[in-house]
Order: C-alpha cells, then structure tokens, then sequence
C-alpha cells in the first residue's frame, strides 16, 4: 500500500472511531459540561499528519448529532482542524507532553465563545468546564496513547512500525 493510500484510510478510520466514540458516548460528549474521550484521538497528528481531516471530518459528523446545529458543526470542526495542526507541528519540536495542549487550550477558549450563548451559561465557567474535560481526555487518556505509540515505534523502528 503506498503512503497516500495508507494516509486517506487511516484519516477515515480515525475519522469514523472519533464520530462513533462521541455519538456513542452521548450526553457526555455534548454541551458546556462535556468530555469528549475521542479527543484523546487528538494527539495522533504528532505522528500521522493523515489524521488531521480523519479528526476534521470525524468531529463534523459527530457535530451534526449533537444538536447545536450551524455553528457547532462548522465551528466546533475549524477548530479541531486547527488544534490537529497545531499538534502536528509540535511534533516538529520533539516534546510529546506538548501534544495535547492545542486541543486543550483551543476547544475551551473557541468551543465556549459559542457554547455559552446556545447553553446560557457565563463565558468563564463554560471555558472552564471544556478545558477540563478536554484536559481529562486529552492529557489523562491520548497523552499515554501518544507514549504507547511512541513506544512501539521505538520497539519496531522507524522503517516498518505501522
């Protein structure tokens, strides 16, 4: 299989886990109160640039079940693109702790900007409940997916790992 092949089904697998993680994890996954564990998923650019639409595409799809229409799906999608790329490019600077912290920080700053209006709850507290659930996910759960990763890759060598 070549690279590009190998990146469009890895980009759809991660895509469908984070959609079917989110919806399936649902009312946990949705609202200003939330965790969402397939923001572990988030780490994954640090190694498999492919992964970042799968997460784009995969939050989009999630977002159009959560209910809080237009602006979560198009809005809450932009944003994990953005902290996808983020991510891969902390994988330039070689510190893996690093790469959970786009998602963390940009879902609880740009998820509550709109959050807090569609749910009435005040700015502060919505950035501070998402940042916490974003935090659990992504630190608590993808930071030891990325060291197990990370592992394995040291284990089988660069060449042939995955």
């Amino acid at each position: 299989m070549n690279k590009s092949t190998k990146n469009i089904a890895l980009a759809g697998l991660i895509g469908a886990l984070y959609a079917a993680l989110t919806i399936g994890m649902a009312p946990l996954s949705y609202g200003p109160v939330q965790v969402r564990i397939s923001e572990s998923l988030t780490v994954l650019p640090y190694l498999f640039p492919g992964t970042i639409y799968g997460l784009y595409f995969g939050c989009m799809a999630a977002n159009i079940v959560g209910g809080y229409g237009l602006i979560d799906i198009l809005g809450g999608s932009l944003l994990t693109l953005l902290a996808a790329i983020l991510t891969f490019y902390s994988g330039k600077i070689k510190k893996p702790w690093l790469a959970p912290l786009p998602p963390v920080v940009i879902n609880a700053f740009g998820v509550s900007l709109y959050l807090h209006v569609l749910a009435d709850m005040p700015y502060w507290i919505t950035v501070a409940y998402i940042g916490l659930g974003q935090f659990l996910s992504c630190y608590g759960l993808g930071l030891a997916l990325l060291y197990f990763l990370l592992k394995r890759k040291r284990q089988k060598g660069e060449s042939n790992w995955f």
